[in-house]
């Protein structure tokens, strides 16, 4: 590895300190959210933030966004990141929620972050797993 390589996103290349401030957001957004504080989450997106969600219509706006399903989930549900990747402004997470009551039950999903210019998230889409 060479100092040119980006060791915030793990993949070989120019440094891209946007990312890189965009990973950390993105991992922060998850540890609000777990604790209940949207006011410290809704500092880490954009003004102009959209948010899909399979199955409902694009929320748009940070007001709009943390009243959604995703900054109200179900209450003491919480967030198990498995992983999280970073390039050229997209940020991916995987990981799993799971719900209070449900013997362990989880919900897998996929999170695809865009990062803004600033670092802020600017946009999130989720994908759910189904079994085949």
């Amino acid at each position: 590895m060479n100092r040119q390589d980006d060791t915030s996103t793990g993949l070989p290349g120019p440094a891209d300190l946007v990312t890189a401030a965009g990973i950390d957001h993105v991992r922060l957004v998850y540890d609000y959210l777990a604790a209940g504080d949207l006011d410290s989450c809704a500092s880490l997106l954009h003004d102009g933030v959209v948010l899909e969600l399979p199955g409902l219509p694009p929320v748009r706006g940070r007001t709009a966004v943390l009243h959604s399903p995703f900054g109200r989930g179900p209450s003491r549900s919480r967030y198990e990141i498995d992983r999280v990747v970073g390039q050229d402004r997209s940020v991916v997470a995987t990981g799993r929620r799971v719900g209070p009551g449900t013997g362990g039950q989880e919900l897998r999903f996929v999170d695809l972050f865009t990062i803004a210019d600033d670092g802020m998230v600017l946009a999130c889409t989720r994908y759910y797993h189904a079994a085949p």
